[in-house]
């Protein structure tokens, strides 16, 4: 075994597995994907830290637990098509990629959406699709998804989102009137109208904008 790999795989025993994850797909997605493949190369030694880091463009690529947490909140049994809303640098999709058989990741920043193209490539996940969009309208064209990941802070859940899930589907999103602080929450679709909501911990996440997310700081 490398000396990245034995890394990774005590990174995921000591804070992931320890801090309650036990979903052995989650587990051995994250002990598969190499993240320092995901990071910008002068962070690289700081791949295995449990924390945010920097990937450009006023972005983050999540802490490595929180991606765990999220993905197993998705109740992924495996061959599922998903779809994930903000792909960053691609590390989330390409963490999905080992359990789904197809994921789609909207990314509404073009050079991110570029780096997450390239860095899912790298990583041979052939089943990752890339999209440069406004993510909170999802991907129509492709809809129904079995579950749907939201790796931004909303301010409401997104109707559209929750139109594109099948019966059944899972969607996990951080809400919150807070820009900055949200608390993680899983929709499923019971029926064609009816979901059930579920708070499952509170997190701090970049805003997501879009048309039904929050309206750029800039604008």
């Amino acid at each position: 075994m490398k000396a990245t790999e034995m890394l990774r795989d005590r990174f995921v025993s000591e804070q992931i597995e320890a801090r309650g994850v036990r979903d052995p797909l989650v587990l051995a997605a994250m002990r598969t994907v190499p993240r320092e493949q995901f990071v910008p190369e002068y962070l690289s030694h700081a791949a295995y830290e449990d924390s945010p880091l920097p990937i450009g463009a006023g972005q983050t690529i999540s802490q490595p637990y929180i991606v765990a947490f999220m993905v197993e909140a998705l109740l992924l049994r495996g061959g599922e098509k998903v779809l994930e809303i903000g792909a960053g640098s691609g590390y989330a999709a390409a963490v999905l990629a080992q359990i789904a058989s197809q994921v789609f990741t909207i990314e509404r920043i073009g050079q991110l959406a570029e780096m997450a193209t390239a860095n899912v490539a790298v990583a041979g996940c052939r089943n990752v699709h890339v999209r440069h969009a406004d993510g909170t309208e999802g991907w129509a064209d492709e809809a129904p998804f079995d579950a749907i990941l939201v790796s931004a802070g909303a301010p409401d859940v997104p109707n559209s989102l929750m139109q594109q899930l099948t019966l059944g589907g899972r969607l996990v999103v951080p809400v919150g009137r807070n820009r900055h602080v949200q608390e993680l929450v899983r929709i499923i679709r019971i029926e064609k109208d009816e979901f059930d909501r579920e708070d499952l911990a509170g997190v701090r996440f970049v805003p997501l904008i879009g048309k039904e997310g929050w309206e750029s700081e800039e604008a």
